[in-house]
C-alpha cells in the first residue's frame, strides 16, 4: 500500500503558475505509476497527467499538454505537477494517485488516492 498527501494548491490569476507536490509513504514508491487527476465542481474527476515508475515517461490530457509537466523523485518519494499558463477552467481539486499498472489514464485503475488540494484560477 501507499499513502499519498498533496500540497501546493492555492489561488492564482489566469496566466500564472503553481507547482503541486505529492508525498508518498512506503519503501516501494518507485514501483508505482503515478497520476494526477482533477475534479471541478459538478464534474467528474478527470485524468490530467501520468508519470511512469522511473519518471522517464509522462503522458497528459490534451487540455493540459504543453502547459503542465509531471516530475518524480524516487529518492524523496515525491511526485510534482508544474502547472504553467493556468486558465480558469483548470480550477478544481487536484489529486495524486498511484497504481501498479503501466501508463494508464483510467481513474478506475488507480486504487490509491490522496485527499486532494484545491487549485483556483481567477480570470
Amino acid at each position: 500500500q501507499v499513502h499519498l498527501v498533496e500540497s501546493g494548491g492555492g489561488l492564482v490569476q489566469a496566466g500564472g503558475s503553481l507547482r503541486l507536490s505529492c508525498a508518498a509513504s512506503g519503501r516501494t514508491f518507485s514501483t508505482y505509476t503515478m497520476g494526477w487527476f482533477r475534479q471541478a465542481p459538478g464534474k467528474e474527476r478527470e485524468f490530467v497527467a501520468g508519470i511512469s515508475d522511473s519518471g522517464s515517461r509522462t503522458w497528459y490530457a490534451d487540455s493540459v499538454k504543453g502547459r503542465f509537466t509531471g516530475f518524480r523523485d524516487n529518492g524523496k518519494n515525491t511526485v510534482d505537477l508544474q502547472m504553467n499558463s493556468l486558465k480558469p477552467e483548470d480550477t478544481g481539486i487536484y489529486y495524486c494517485a498511484a497504481t501498479t499498472f503501466n501508463e494508464v489514464s483510467a481513474r478506475s485503475l488507480y486504487p490509491y488516492w490522496g485527499q486532494g488540494t484545491q487549485v483556483t484560477v481567477s480570470s
